[in-house]
């Protein structure tokens, strides 16, 4: 599909779409990946699988060629969309919680579950939350009324103290005394790699707040998170629900069920993608067959952009630069796909700078909800922007990658020189660049040309643009 300036695609879609302002409240479901890369749909170029789900759901919305995660790594990028708020204005700068951390992102924060349930919302988490693993920390103390998942990625280990369901499942000759035997707080992570006790990629499968199955089968994670999602569905179907489904892959491992193993060109990842966009499928179809496609706002997107590292277990960039962890365009620029059928104008592709950032603000705006008056939000409602009302580009001021590592404005990109790693190249990564770079991405959508020489003054403007957003930050705090 032909992309239009958003300036025409917004006027177009006033004369024939046919847009209709939300009434009441509606059902919001928001689909969460975890590490799919800006190439890894079909219709921002995939090779080697097809998502003729997520296709199809963006040809019947919108779809935006300029969408960004709040962080390009798990923790700061999954707070941003939940809060609002960059992740360093409560103190993280960038950093993951692991099986051995004693904290999480602070209770105070605001989330999307707890605004939405104080406007009557039935709330549920399902799948990868990384924002700690102990109680007070879980989805249930953060305003969600029911959480099956992960507590973090799917490459980490247990915490032996986290409770145990009376029903629980070990699988993989695992027992009690395993379970027991690991708990990787302090000292004792570090006696139990050394004793190669560590279980790495196993980590638990938790309902509320106790473990119900060690280690996960994460073949089935998929299929689980999709049935529970439906579930969740009819249980509320009478009442405004929030889905916040955070899908455990494509991280590494991958796996994949047995109906999907082997059946594309591309190998497990391609298997993976392919049963997440069925999983998609399954969920738009449940909502179409209850007759709720017009009460529900379906948003898709991932945390972060692709491991490359990984090589063929990791996703694409697409034409973008770099990946996870990186501040280049391939770390946070990820597919963004917005569904509501009547309301939220089909088939446009918007080149709008939107972010994870503003789905707060955004849903807040269509649920009747008040925003938190006592914080920084740095996210902005983009609400009018998917309703086809108007172009609102000119309002958004800029947008800080990477802990601050750079800042886009406009079309203008300034980035800070690198100050970290050893500047070793990686397989399909990049080596650290220890110069100020200044890109203009509309021309170079893949930061090939560093022009900072040629525009020093506006490297400058965006420079102190930056630095006074550290400014704000620190006060925040």
């Amino acid at each position: 599909m032909k992309t239009l300036p958003s300036s025409l695609i917004f006027v177009s879609c006033l004369a024939c779409c046919g847009f209709a302002a939300p009434a009441g409240k509606p059902n919001i479901i928001v689909i969460f990946t975890d590490d799919q890369g800006y190439g890894d749909l079909s219709s921002y170029g995939a090779e080697g699988f097809v998502t003729a789900e997520i296709d199809r759901m963006a040809a019947e919305g919108m779809r935006f060629t300029e969408f960004y995660a709040a962080h390009s790594v798990c923790t700061p990028s999954r707070a941003g969309l939940l809060t609002g708020r960059y992740a360093a204005r409560w103190g993280n700068r960038g950093s993951v919680f692991w099986p051995y951390s004693s904290d999480g992102m602070p209770p105070s924060e605001v989330t999307l579950a707890e605004m939405l349930k104080a406007q009557g919302y039935a709330t549920a988490a399902i799948g990868k939350w990384h924002l700690g693993h102990l109680p007070e920390y879980l989805p249930t103390a953060q305003g969600f009324d029911a959480y099956l998942g992960l507590p973090y990625s799917n490459d980490m280990c247990h915490d032996g103290g986290m409770p145990l369901a009376d029903n629980v499942k070990f699988l993989g000759g695992m027992t009690l005394e395993d379970y027991k035997a690991y708990q990787p707080q302090g000292k004792h992570w570090k006696v139990a790699q050394k004793e190669g006790r560590a279980f790495k990629h196993m980590p638990p499968l938790v309902l509320n707040n106790e473990v119900i199955e060690w280690p996960a089968d994460q073949s089935q994670l998929t299929r689980r998170y999709t049935e529970r999602a439906i579930q969740w569905i009819d249980t509320n179907k009478e009442q405004p629900f929030f889905i916040y489904l955070a899908h455990s892959m494509p991280h590494t491992p991958l796996a994949a069920s047995e109906p999907f193993k082997g059946k594309t060109e591309r190998g497990l990842y391609g298997d993976v993608m392919t049963e997440i966009d069925w999983s998609v499928g399954q969920i738009l179809q449940a909502l179409r067959e209850r007759g709720l496609e017009e009460k529900t706002l379906v948003i898709f997107t991932s945390d972060n952009g692709p491991w490359l590292q990984r090589g063929d277990d990791g996703g694409s960039a697409g034409p973008l630069r770099a990946g996870k962890r990186s501040s280049y365009e391939g770390g946070h620029r990820v597919p963004g796909v917005f569904w509501w059928q009547g309301h939220i104008p089909s088939g446009v592709v918007s080149d709008y700078n939107a972010t994870a950032l503003d789905l707060f603000p955004t849903l807040a705006k269509v649920t009747g909800s008040e925003l938190p008056t006592d914080r920084k939000l740095d996210g902005m409602d983009i609400s009018q922007v998917l309703l086809g009302a108007e172009d609102q580009q000119a309002l958004r001021k800029n947008f800080i990658y990477m802990n601050g590592q750079a800042i886009r404005v406009g079309d203008w990109k300034y980035r800070f020189a690198d100050k970290y790693g050893s500047g070793v190249e990686v397989p399909n990564g990049e080596v650290n660049v220890k110069v100020e770079q200044l890109f203009n991405l509309k021309k170079d959508i893949g930061e090939q040309n560093n022009v900072i020489d040629q525009y020093p003054e506006k490297a400058q403007e965006l420079k102190k643009q930056l630095e006074q957003h550290w400014k704000d930050v620190e006060k925040d705090r």
